[in-house]
C-alpha cells in the first residue's frame, strides 16, 4: 500500500476521457468519449455514460443506469437502482435513465426507476421520487417543479 498515491492521480481514458484516482468503474461499464469522472466516484457495473458526461467526486451511480450525452452529476449525488434493498435480484432493479444535457446537483438523490428528461435540472440536495420531465427544474424533498429550464438559464445570466 505504501506505493499507492494518497492524492488524486489523473488516469487518461479512451477517446479523450479522464478519471481521477481513486474512483471505481464497474465491470462492463461503457464510458463515452470526453467523459470526466471525479475522485471517489462510483460508477457501477453495466452503466452507460454518453459523450461528454461530467461526474463529480463522490457521486454514486448504481449498476445499469444510463446517462445520455453531456450529463452533469454534482458531487455526492446518488442514482439508485434497487427500490427495496437489498433485493439481491437484478430482475427487481429499476435503473435510472438520464436524458441528454441534464444536470443533477450535489447531494441530490434519485430513487430507483425515475427518469430524468433531456435538459432538465435536479437541484442540489433534492430527492427525486417520480419522473422529471424534459426542460424542467425541480428541487426539494420530495422534489417538485420550480421553473422551466429557460427560466433557470435566464437566472444564471443575471446571478453571475
Amino acid at each position: 500500500m505504501a506505493d499507492l498515491p494518497l492524492s488524486g492521480q489523473r488516469i487518461d481514458l479512451e477517446h479523450g476521457g479522464v478519471a481521477w484516482w481513486p474512483c471505481h468503474i464497474g465491470k462492463n461499464a461503457e464510458i463515452g468519449p470526453e467523459c470526466s469522472i471525479g475522485a471517489l466516484a462510483h460508477i457501477g457495473q453495466r452503466v452507460v455514460l454518453g459523450r461528454g458526461c461530467k461526474i463529480q467526486g463522490s457521486a454514486y451511480i448504481a449498476d445499469e443506469c444510463v446517462l445520455g450525452e453531456g450529463v452533469f452529476i454534482g458531487p455526492a449525488a446518488v442514482l439508485l437502482n434497487d427500490k427495496f434493498p437489498p433485493s439481491n435480484d437484478r430482475g427487481k432493479w429499476k435503473p435510472i435513465h438520464v436524458g441528454d444535457g441534464a444536470v443533477i446537483g450535489g447531494n441530490a438523490t434519485v430513487i430507483p426507476g425515475n427518469s430524468i428528461g433531456e435538459l432538465s435540472v435536479l437541484a442540489a440536495g433534492a430527492v427525486l421520487t417520480k419522473d422529471l420531465p424534459a426542460n424542467e427544474v425541480w428541487g426539494g424533498n420530495p422534489a417538485v417543479f420550480l421553473m422551466t429550464r429557460e427560466a433557470y438559464e435566464a437566472r444564471r445570466e443575471v446571478d453571475t
